[in-house]
């Protein structure tokens, strides 16, 4: 199994465990006289299979995540935690120009102080796009690594 694919499963493994604790929850009280819409003792055990399935893929992945290197020399680890730091990066960069652009920044009375940008706003865009781009470039690898390596045992 690639990588790719053990991530798509323990994607539908996670989606499969939130509707398990959606229909447990639905079904483990019922009003006397009726019956419950399901059997939340079955559905129960079956949540616990699936959290058990988990565990197991979500332990290869951790090991092929930290054993299989990127071209640049760094683990895949490395790479998905400079990954997640240039979404934040990212994320901050775009906050920033935007909130210094200021939302309908007119006065609207002559006594009224005007607002000041305190950023130079193409200078933070343009970081925004840098980041961006060194974003998009690492992602690609980090996809293309997952669907040519082997999943670990």
């Amino acid at each position: 199994m690639k990588l790719a694919e053990a991530l798509a499963a323990r994607s539908d493994l996670q989606t499969r465990l939130e509707q398990l604790r959606s229909r447990i929850a639905a079904s483990a009280r019922y009003q006397e006289g009726d019956a419950p819409p399901e059997d939340a003792a079955a559905l129960l055990r079956e949540a616990v299979a699936v959290t058990q399935q988990l565990e197991t893929l979500i332990a290869a992945i951790n090991r092929t995540n930290g054993s299989v290197r990127l071209d640049d020399g760094r683990t895949l680890s490395d790479a998905l935690a400079a990954r997640d730091t240039l979404r934040l990066r990212h994320s901050v960069l775009s906050s920033a120009a935007e909130a210094a652009t200021g939302h309908g920044g007119q006065r609207q009375l002559r006594s009224e102080l005007r607002q000041i940008a305190a950023l130079d706003v193409p200078a933070v865009r343009a970081q925004a796009d840098v980041v961006a781009r060194e974003l998009r470039e690492l992602d690609a690898r980090i996809q293309q690594t997952n669907w040519t390596v082997d999943l670990a045992e």
